[in-house]
């Protein structure tokens, strides 16, 4: 396997300005399936920095009050504790300016207030395309001394309220508004991954990057003023960045991003930067087994574009899907807008792909949806991503994203061969979970036709179970066949707008909107 194979070069980032190397080797990535066990994790981690440590943080929304474990601390208590200790904290927030579509924006100011208060700083950071947000959520660790404890962590999980739930999918007991069919306490699927080694530098370079952008955290000027009263617009100087930490592990890592082309242009990403677009559509260009993909939107034909085409190309590849059940937007505009770009993009899929396409969404044990907000791909056992990001339009070019894409050097032993350990460790363990199967079960999973044929035989069995009136014992498994939407005419006329400029909007460049290109 040659790594420029399935990782972008230099070149095919499509950025020069960055700093960030193409890829390193040599770290450990361990996946963190479930808010629960990645803030269990960040708390061990946060309560052992001490004085002349490092806390680097960017979020897409922030609550002070989440408690990390049932008996706490808070995320605000934490963060407070490690600066009182004498860490250097430092936070960048987004600064939601859409409150009626249920973001964040006093959720964040009370985050970026509590920071303050104890010493670090962290703003409230609109430097981006008007109507984006900054998506990314990643969390630094370094140590004044002992590197080898330095730490990442990256992908789909905010530091926020609704995102500490478990296997076992009964919601976090400090729930954020969520559609009703989720119930009062909506279950949530989410994944992050804990990076140790020499990536961990390259994301500190992602956040240094973006804290040093001479541009105003803010166009408003009544928000500026208000920042500058509350100390919430000051940005010191980071101090300079150490040397990586020594080798971790066997994975290669690669970092991904999304930036738009916003005016005036980010000083590390002129035009913009898509290689989050560019790493999928390479990656799937070599797809021949199983693409196995967890997201929480799945919108828009031009992103859906390489998916469809690999399964054309590939008359042996499946693709197995896993979405929420229900929009988390459901008033009467924006929850046909939010299903807007799905219709289109089930129908390209399946007409590409035909009955190797598969679609499912989960339930608890209970019967209650639980939300997909997980956004992880898997290529063939091979190549594997965790992320901010999302199969859109918007994750693709309109709002900061970044993931992490993992090649393992180690080959996994077990048959099919040409796998790789993570990313099919991986793989077993999110549809292990999903099909209720026993660790000592999951090599069952290995053959890509015996994991696609287990996923369309549970999710068989389990809606069979609700049709017939959930008669007799329930069966293991928490897939249900995803129901293609269904929206009217005057529905999809009403909604188009919406969609297009604000639930999904482009952010290329004109000259590549106009060849639909990345």
């Amino acid at each position: 396997m040659r790594i420029q194979d399935w990782f972008l070069t230099g070149d095919e980032r499509g950025n020069p300005a960055t700093r960030l190397d193409p890829w390193t080797e040599g770290n450990d990535v361990r996946p963190l399936v479930h808010g629960a066990t990645y803030f269990a994790e960040l708390r061990a981690h946060l309560e052992r920095l001490g004085a002349d440590d490092l806390l680097l943080f960017a979020d897409w929304r922030g609550d002070p009050d989440e408690r990390l474990t049932p008996g706490g601390p808070s995320v605000g208590e934490a963060m407070a504790a490690a600066a009182r200790r004498g860490a250097l904290v430092r936070g960048l927030i987004w600064r939601s300016h859409l409150d009626l579509l249920r973001f964040s924006s006093a959720e964040n100011r009370h985050l970026g207030q509590e920071i303050e208060d104890t010493g670090g700083q962290a703003l409230l950071d609109t430097r981006t395309a008007v109507g984006g947000s900054h998506h990314q959520k990643f969390v630094i660790l370094r140590h004044d001394e002992g590197p080898e404890r330095d730490v990442a962590f990256v992908g789909g999980i905010d530091l926020c309220h609704s995102r500490r739930d478990d296997a076992a999918h009964e919601g976090d007991p400090q729930p954020a508004p969520m559609p009703g069919v989720y119930g009062p306490r909506p279950p949530w699927h989410d994944v992050q991954v804990s990076i140790q080694g020499p990536a961990v530098a390259q994301v500190e370079q992602v956040f240094c990057e973006r804290w040093e952008d001479p541009a105003p955290e803010t166009r408003d000027p009544l928000r500026r003023l208000r920042d500058r009263l509350g100390r919430l617009d000051d940005a010191p100087p980071l101090p300079r960045p150490g040397p990586p930490p020594p080798r971790a592990g066997h994975h290669h890592v690669q970092l991904l991003r999304t930036y738009p082309a916003r005016r005036g242009g980010y000083p590390f990403a002129p035009e913009g930067e898509r290689s989050i677009a560019h790493a999928y559509r390479k990656v799937l260009a070599r797809a021949g087994k199983l693409i196995y993909l967890e997201d929480q939107y799945l919108w828009s034909t031009d992103v859906i574009e390489p998916f469809a085409r690999a399964l054309e190309r590939e008359p042996e590849l499946r693709m197995v899907v896993v979405v929420p059940r229900h929009p988390d937007q459901d008033g009467w505009l924006a929850g046909p807008a939010s299903l807007i770009g799905r219709v289109d993009a089930l129908r390209r899929l399946l007409t590409a792909g035909g009955d190797r396409v598969a679609v499912y969404d989960l339930e608890n044990h209970q019967g209650t949806p639980v939300y997909v907000h997980a956004k992880v791909c898997v290529v063939d056992d091979i190549w594997a991503a965790v992320g901010s990001d999302n199969v859109n339009l918007r994750s693709w070019t309109y709002d900061s994203e970044l993931s992490c894409a993992v090649l393992d050097e180690r080959e996994d032993p077990r048959p099919p061969a040409g796998g790789r350990r993570f990313a099919r460790d991986l793989r077993l363990s999110l549809m292990g979970e999903h099909l209720d199967l026993p660790a000592d079960r999951l090599d069952e999973l290995c053959d890509p036709v015996a994991a696609f044929e287990a996923f369309a035989r549970s999710a068989r069995e389990l809606e069979s179970w609700h049709e017939n009136g959930r008669e007799g014992s329930r069966p293991p498994g928490r897939l249900r066949p995803h129901p293609a939407p269904r929206l009217s005419h005057a529905q999809k006329l009403m909604a188009l707008p919406l969609y297009r400029l604000a639930v999904d909007p482009d952010g290329r460049p004109p000259a590549l909107r106009r060849t639909r290109g990345f």
